[in-house]
Formats: structure tokens, sequence, C-alpha cells
């Protein structure tokens, strides 16, 4: 390719929309055009870098054993309505109606469509196990879209779906495509990790999030560095701490705290550590439709316990049996159950009954602090037994680096990651909705086993660029570079001997298959380079008439703080091992 012929469009500032550097560094460099709210329009420079990340994905999933179609974009509601998708996934779900008023949906994903086509096409136990995949354009109505394509609206994806006889087949189907998406990620280039997950929206049972570690990443990764345990944040699992072996020996005390309304003001007044005072959240259920539990209002209201220092799992939370649709409580609920306003809350004294679920950290406490339902006082010398009957336990807080890993061989750490790739194991969540059975050897009717496979492809490029740059610009890896080779000649448009030189050596290297581009636009060395280095371009090399008298010419990666001068009939081979190591 010949810039001259190419569109290039770099821009010296990024628009003021423009939040993270990945969206800052896209729109300076020419790859992408904003068109709407999280809408963009992916110029030839950035569709160079798609189009190779989905090279890289067909050819895994091909290897894989997978085969690909083509699923539409727009999707009647009757499927989403069988599996109940249609009421449940909520305001990101973009719901249309056509000139006669059947409604539809722009798919954010395709488990009704696949499973539809799996129920009409998959008869017998003959045919599976089976994967079908496609990559294909997405919509999800984002509240809030920012960062570029990281959390954009519309965007590419692959997505893959896996239908067995049985679970041990799911398994073995939901390991093969962890293997391929673990040699996707290898291939990118990128620094990665694979980390259990919470299944969320998507429904089944055991699923990994494949996250590219950048330290701007939204996501918290738990890992532990001396075995191979990871999850994610909403999975990971805090153990409970060994009980204490002293019972308490304070006395419960009402204290006065006035004006101390957090657990770290009233631990520093008292001169304690923030871990020995207990948190308390108000969380309200409301009732299903029809029913009359929990009272006169329907409503049943919720009291969780967490240790002063940590955090709610709001994922932990929704699995306590009773919480799967709560929502934090109202000042007014609070208030009528409590006495008092947030801030003075506790389970000694409450005003109406509550439901009582603690941590597991705060179960084995004694001598700990909580609020007294009155403002301005909390109880010290609260005890478990004396004071309040054992509580009900689970764990509900996020871990914190140093807790001991769920595995037992050490200590966690948590790093940053962009996640872009999840699997699952969906099992018969929608086969069973959507009555996809085939038939067995014994010609009876089954439920198909299913998994699901996504890979978020526009999303690669944020998050690469998240990973890789640096003042200049992007530092794209080779494998997914929209060029990997620049040649940046001294004066093509005016030098004989270097348009001959770099004439030549992009045919050599054009004839090895390497992916190179001469910029032959007559630029001042100084916009080139910028434009280049912004750009990403992981190899370049420089053809000047100087060098060329003393058999030399100068190539520079990406990453490299100077130039090294290689002689001219080397250079091709060079390159070439360059980019092979």
């Amino acid at each position: 390719m010949r810039a001259s012929r190419f569109f290039i469009a770099t821009l010296k500032e990024a628009p003021s929309d423009a939040e993270i550097v990945s969206h800052k560094l896209m729109m300076r460099a020419g790859m992408i055009k904003r068109l709407g709210s999280g809408i963009y329009t992916y110029m030839p420079m950035g569709l160079r870098v798609i189009r190779k990340v989905e090279a890289i994905v067909r050819d895994e999933m091909n290897r894989a054993g997978a085969i690909e179609l083509l699923m539409p974009v727009v999707q009647p509601a009757e499927l989403w309505q069988e599996t109940g998708r249609w009421q449940k996934y909520g305001a990101e779900l973009m719901r249309v109606k056509d000139r006669h008023g059947r409604d539809f949906i722009i798919q954010p994903t395709s488990e009704e469509v696949v499973t539809d086509i799996a129920r009409t096409e998959l008869r017998s136990y003959r045919q599976l196990p089976v994967n079908f995949y496609h990559v294909q354009t997405k919509f999800r109505d984002e509240r809030r879209p920012r960062f570029g394509l990281m959390r954009g609206r519309e965007f590419t994806m692959k997505d893959a779906y896996s239908f067995d006889r049985d679970a041990a087949g799911l398994k073995q189907s939901y390991q093969v495509m962890y293997d391929a998406y673990v040699r996707i990620f290898n291939r990118f280039g990128l620094q990665f990790r694979p980390v259990a997950a919470d299944n969320g929206a998507i429904g089944g049972s055991g699923s990994h999030e494949f996250h590219v570690i950048a330290d701007t990443g939204e996501d918290a990764i738990v890992y532990c560095p001396d075995s191979d345990y990871a999850a994610n944040m909403e999975a990971a699992e805090a153990l409970a701490p060994p009980a204490s072996t002293a019972a308490g020996v304070l006395a419960l005390t009402k204290t006065p705290t006035p004006g101390k309304s957090t657990c770290a003001d009233v631990a520093a007044l008292l001169g304690l550590p923030l871990s020995q005072t207990v948190k308390s959240l108000v969380l309200t259920v409301e009732p299903e439709e029809g029913s009359t539990a929990g009272g006169k209002t329907g409503k049943s209201i919720w009291l969780l316990l967490l240790r002063g220092d940590h955090d709610l799992n709001e994922v932990k939370a929704a699995k306590v049996p009773g919480l799967a649709n709560y929502r934090f409580s109202t000042e007014a609920e609070i208030i009528e159950h409590f006495g008092t306003r947030p801030g003075y809350l506790g389970p000694i004294g409450t005003v109406l009954p509550v439901n009582l679920i603690v941590d597991r950290s705060v179960a084995v406490m004694t001598d700990f602090v909580c609020g007294a339902n009155e403002a301005d006082f909390h109880y010290t010398g609260v005890n478990w037994g004396r004071d309040l009957p054992q509580p009900v336990v689970h764990d509900l807080r996020n871990v914190v680096a140093g807790d001991p890993s769920p595995d037992g061989k050490g200590v966690l750490a948590i790093q940053r990651g962009i996640e872009v790739g999840h699997v699952f194991q969906l099992g018969t969540r929608y086969s069973q909705d959507m009555k996809a059975t085939f038939l067995d050897e014994n010609g009876k009717p089954q439920l198909l086993q299913m998994g699901c496979y996504g890979i978020g492809i526009t999303r690669i490029l944020g998050a690469a660029i998240e990973q890789n740059f640096d003042e200049r610009g992007i530092i794209w890896p080779s494998a997914i570079a929209p060029f990997e080779v620049v040649l940046c000649p001294m004066g093509y448009d005016r030098s004989e001997t270097v348009k001959a030189e770099t004439d030549r050596l992009y045919a050599a290297l054009s004839e090895a298959r390497i992916d190179v581009i001469l910029d032959d636009r007559g630029e001042r060395p100084g916009a080139m380079f910028a434009d280049w280095e912004l750009i990403g371009v992981p190899h370049r090399i420089v053809i000047g008439e100087r060098g060329i008298k003393e058999g030399k010419l100068e190539y520079q990666g990406r990453r490299d703080a100077a130039a090294t001068a290689v002689a001219i009939g080397d250079m091709a081979a060079f390159v070439q091992s360059r980019l092979a190591a």
C-alpha cells in the first residue's frame, strides 16, 4: 500500500468529548469518526485493524471445529418472549416496531435465534456436537455511552454457540472454546488473563471472562500469584476468617458518637481500628405479583452487616435466598424500620423486624461497634450469642489484596483489566424455554445442552491501545497493526536514489507477504514520523541518501529508544526476523 493512495487523517488534538486514552488516540489517528452517541464510523485505518482481529478469530474458531453462519441483526420479539428476556433484559434492549406494528429487537446477542435454528435443524444425537458462530453487528442501548469503542452502543462481536447431548459433552465443548480463546489472545500479542466469572443476565452455570490487562481497566481482576486461581471481583470468594479464640470481654455500652455517621469517623473517635466496626446496609425486596408476603405492604426489609473496612459485593448479595431482586431501601423505609436515619443503624433494637444477614468476617467478630438506631449513638462491646442471636451467614463482600486464596495456595492480589471475551456453560437455560430437543439413541427427546462464547471484536481495539501506548501514540502488536511496517523515505519525490531503493525494498517486503505501507506523500520527516508513531505501526524503516551511500538503512521498532543501522541487503531478512520474534 502507498500512503498517497490510502486515506490518512490524523489530528494534533483529540476532540473534547474523548475521555480515555484509547478514545483519544483512535480519534487522533483517524481510525474512528463519531456519528452519534456511542455510534462510530470505522475509518479505513481502524477497519484494517478490525479485519485483522476478525481474521485471527475466524482462523482459530474454524480450527476448533466451529461452523460460521450469519444471523440477522433484527430479530422478532416472539423468540425473546419465549425465554422471558423481552421483559428481563431491561432498557439496554432496543425494541422497535415494523410498519405493521409487530415487535422486533435490534440484537445485543443471539441465543434465542440460534436456539430456534437448533430446535428445527438438530433432530438426532448423530448431529451432535455442533458449534455455530458468526461475526455480526450488535446494539445495546447504553444509558451513558462513553469511552469510544469501549462502551459504545453499536459494536461488532463474535458469538458462538455449542450444542451437545449431555453435560459431559458441554464441558468438552466449553474446554475446546476456552483453549481456542487462549490461542486467539496469544496471537493478538496482548497480555491477558482468563478469570472465573458470574453468568449475569446470560444465565447458565460456569463461565470465564477474558481480560486484557491494563492499568486503566474498569474491572478488578483477582488472582493468586502462587497458583492458577483467578476470578473477577464479582465471583471471587472471600473465605471465612478463623473464629476468634477469645470470647468478648467488653460490656455492651451505648456510646455517644455525636456527628459521627461513618464507620471511619466512629473508629477515629473511639481510637479503634476500622476493622472493629460494622456497617449496616438496608435492602428492600418488593413482593412478586399476587404475593402478600412480608407484612401489610408486602415488602421485606433486609439488614446486611459488613466489617467497616469491607465493601458490599452486589452480585453476591443477589445470590442470598430471597434477595434476587433487591434494591437499596429508601430513607423513609429505613426510618420506619429502624427509627433513625442512615448513619446510626444496627441490628439491636429495630422498630420493626428485619431479615438479618451477616458477612463471614462479621460472624467471627467480638466486642465490635455498630449503630444504636439512635442519632449520635453507637453500641460498643457487641457480641454474638450474648447481645444478638447467632446470625445467618453468607459471603457478602469484595475480596481485598492479601486475603487468602480460595484454593489454599497463597494470598490474593488485584489488578485492573478490560473484559473482551466471555465463555458460558448455559446448560438448558434456553433449550428448556424454547423446547429445543433432539432424539437420543433410544429415540427419546432430550434437551440440548448449550454453551455460549463471545469476543468483542471492536472492543479489542480499545483494550489493545489501553495496554499499549506512550506519549507519542499507539503501539500496536504486529499481528493486529493496521500495517506491520512503514517505509519512510527522505525525499522520495526529489531523489532518484532514494526512490529506487525505497521501491526495491517495498517490492521485496511485499513479495515476502509483509503488510507494508510506503509513505510517498512528500511530508517533512518530523511530520511523517509523528503520523506513524501516532498511528502505531510497530516497525519503521528510514531510507535516506546518506545512509544509502554508506550501505545502511535505519530500522526502529515502535518501542525502541533509538534506531538501528542495518545493511541494505540485510534489511528484508532483518525485518522478517523482528516480525517473527
